[in-house]
C-alpha cells in the first residue's frame, strides 16, 4: 500500500501550463517544468492580450492616434490647409461639383459645401482636437478625483463628511446642462460682446468645466479604496517603520488602486468625446477657425439631403472612437478583475 501520509509534490499535483512555464538560470530536469506565480499585473496583462475585441479595440485607437498625431503631415503632404477654401469647386447653390460631393484625387473625401474645405483635412484635424479636448479632460479629472478621494478617505472625521457633501451637491446638477451654462457666462466675463473668444480659450474653458465636475466619481472610487486598504498590514508596517503620511498615501496605497482609476480613465474619455460633440452641436463648443467633429455634424444639417457623405465621414468617426474606447475599458476592467475567467 502506498504511503499516503505525505502529500504529493505541487509539481506532480498540478503540472505547469504555458502561462506558468518560464526560463531559469539552470536547466530543468527533462521532463519537468519550473513553476512560478505571477504577479496580478502579469495575469492582467496575459488577459487582455486573449482578448480579441481589446486587440481590435486598442489597434483602432492606435491609428486614430496615429492619424491625430499626423494631420500636420497629412497637410504637407497633400499642400492642403484645413481653413484653405476651394470655393471655384463649387456650384452657384455652394455645393460640391463632382461624385459624392466632389469626391476626386486632389480631395479624398470631398468638400465641404457652402465653405469648400477638404473634408479630410477637417476630419483629421477635428480628431485631433476631439482627442486632446478628451484626454486632457480625463487627466485633469481623474488628478482631482484622485487627489481628494485619497485625503477624504485616509482622514475621515470632518474631511470626508465635507467631501460626501461636494460629491453628492456636484452630483445634483445635470452635467451638460450646467456646461450649456457655464461656458457662456464665463466667456462674457472675459470678453466684450465685440470680442470674439480665441480658440485656443475656448478649449481650455471647455477641459476646465470637463475636468471640474468630472472627477466625483473618481474620487468616490478611490476613497473607498483608500478606506479598505488603510488598515492592511503593509500599511501598519510602513507606519511602524517611521514612515509619513505622504510616503503611507502615494507610495504605499496609491500604487494598489491603480486599476479602478485606469478602468475610470479609459472609460470617460469616451464620454467627453460625446459631451464636447453635443456641445459643438448646439454651437458653444470649439469655435471657428480651430476644426471639429462636432461642429463638423452642426454644419452639416442643412445639406443631410443634399450631400450626405458631409455627415456621414465626422458622424462615423466619433462612433468608431466611442465604440472603440468603450470596448476597450470594458476588457481592461474584465481582465483587471481576479474573479474574471476570461
Amino acid at each position: 500500500m502506498s504511503d499516503m501520509s505525505h502529500p504529493p509534490s505541487l509539481a506532480a499535483a498540478e503540472p505547469a501550463g504555458p502561462d506558468l512555464a518560464v526560463e531559469t538560470g539552470s536547466p530543468a530536469p527533462a521532463g519537468r517544468r519550473e513553476i512560478v506565480g505571477r504577479s496580478p499585473n502579469q495575469l492582467a496583462w496575459l488577459r487582455l492580450k486573449r482578448d480579441r475585441t481589446a486587440r481590435v479595440s486598442a489597434l483602432t485607437l492606435v491609428v486614430a492616434a496615429v492619424v491625430a498625431i499626423s494631420a500636420p503631415l497629412l497637410g504637407w503632404l497633400t499642400g492642403i490647409d484645413p481653413t484653405d477654401k476651394f470655393v471655384d469647386r463649387l456650384n452657384d447653390f455652394g455645393m460640391p461639383t463632382g461624385y459624392a460631393g466632389g469626391i476626386n484625387s486632389d480631395h479624398w473625401l470631398g468638400l465641404e459645401p457652402g465653405s469648400g474645405r477638404d473634408i479630410l483635412l477637417q476630419l483629421v484635424y477635428g480628431l485631433r482636437t476631439s482627442l486632446f479636448i478628451a484626454f486632457a479632460s480625463a487627466l485633469l479629472a481623474s488628478l482631482i478625483g484622485v487627489v481628494v478621494g485619497v485625503l477624504a478617505g485616509w482622514a475621515r472625521g470632518w474631511l470626508d463628511s465635507v467631501v460626501n457633501w461636494l460629491i453628492d451637491l456636484t452630483l445634483a446638477f445635470p452635467f451638460l446642462i450646467f456646461a450649456l451654462a457655464v461656458i457662456p457666462i464665463l466667456e462674457d466675463r472675459f470678453y466684450t460682446d465685440r470680442e470674439a473668444p480665441s480658440p485656443a480659450f475656448r478649449v481650455a474653458l471647455i477641459i476646465a468645466t470637463f475636468g471640474l465636475f468630472s472627477w466625483t466619481y473618481t474620487a468616490r472610487l478611490v476613497r473607498g479604496q483608500v478606506i479598505s486598504l488603510r488598515e492592511r498590514e503593509y500599511v501598519e508596517a510602513a507606519r511602524a517603520a517611521g514612515a509619513g503620511t505622504g510616503h503611507i498615501l502615494f507610495r504605499q496605497l496609491l500604487p494598489n488602486i491603480w486599476a479602478p482609476i485606469l478602468v475610470t480613465v479609459s472609460l470617460n474619455v469616451p464620454q467627453f468625446i460625446a459631451i464636447e460633440a453635443a456641445l459643438a452641436f448646439v454651437n458653444i463648443g470649439v469655435t471657428e477657425p480651430t476644426p471639429d467633429l462636432g461642429r463638423m455634424i452642426y454644419n452639416s444639417i442643412g445639406y443631410v439631403a443634399s450631400d450626405p457623405w458631409y455627415t456621414l465621414f465626422p458622424g462615423l468617426t466619433i462612433f468608431l472612437l466611442v465604440l472603440a474606447f468603450n470596448l476597450l475599458g470594458d476588457s481592461l476592467r474584465d481582465s483587471l478583475d481576479p474573479r474574471s475567467t476570461r
